[in-house]
């Protein structure tokens, strides 16, 4: 029976945690200017018209879809990064050489991502706080979304990493899939808005159910079920968990 390498993982995860914390301009202010921005371009364009999304003003309703939005972004740019800037500058063979499982090096990474991913939250929240008021009113949503939605993205990240030979390939994962799935997923408006064929696809985009789910822990409002959303993450996350595993541990596109 393996032994679980302790001091292995946690320098692992720590190193994964140092890299980000290193260029914090762009990894932890970046997104919350860019996030102060899509607020600033809204409420502009909103000018004087007060708008809700069923009882919630607007901007609180967006506030909590630029929350998400930036923590299943910087999760997933967290791991992606890693991995495809060590197959490109050929430093993969660090992971590979020490004494690490598969399962190992997979928890380290990931709760290195869910970690970067937890910390915009709370940096994008707070600077948000300072220009409308906003409050957590179901803190046990609001921990299952953040920690469930980051650590799935955290694996696509791994995975787009481990598929990906250069950061063209890369780019274009984040562009064609990681994006697109982002902003149509309900970040700036309510699904129910759209028609009914629509309304029907966005419930298969699980972008949706992690900025739903969130959303609700922040204004009581919730577009779909708050169940489906949780079982959906929680399967999510336990896909790509084991997806992720096999490939590191069969060393697919790895160590060739």
């Amino acid at each position: 029976m393996h032994k679980i390498n302790l001091i292995g993982f946690r320098t692992l995860y720590l190193k994964e945690v140092s890299r980000f914390l290193k260029v914090y301009n762009q990894t932890l202010l970046a997104p919350m200017v860019t996030s102060l921005l899509f607020l600033a371009i809204f409420k502009l364009a909103m000018g004087d018209n007060v708008q809700v999304m069923g009882s919630v003003p607007f901007e609180r309703f967006m506030a909590a879809g630029l929350i998400m939005m930036a923590v299943v972004q910087q999760s997933f740019a967290n791991t992606s990064s890693s991995l495809i800037m060590s197959k490109v500058i050929g430093t993969m063979i660090d992971y590979l050489l020490p004494p690490l499982s598969a399962a190992e090096i997979t928890v380290a990474m990931a709760l290195a991502g869910v970690t970067r991913g937890v910390a915009v939250g709370v940096i994008v929240g707070l600077s948000i706080s300072l220009f409308i008021h906003i409050e957590v009113q179901h803190i046990f949503f609001a921990v299952y979304y953040i920690i469930a939605a980051s650590l799935m993205l955290a694996l696509l990240g791994m995975l787009g990493g481990i598929f990906s030979e250069s950061f063209d390939q890369m780019a274009a994962i984040t562009s064609y899939v990681i994006t697109p799935l982002a902003f149509l997923s309900g970040t700036f408006y309510s699904v129910k808005q759209l028609p009914a064929f629509w309304y029907g696809v966005s419930h298969y985009n699980p972008f949706f159910y992690m900025i739903d789910g969130f959303r609700y822990s922040m204004t009581g409002y919730a577009d779909g079920s708050l169940t489906t959303g949780m079982a959906v993450l929680g399967l999510m996350d336990l896909t790509l968990f084991i997806a992720v595993y096999w490939m590191l541990d069969k060393g697919y596109r790895i160590k060739t």
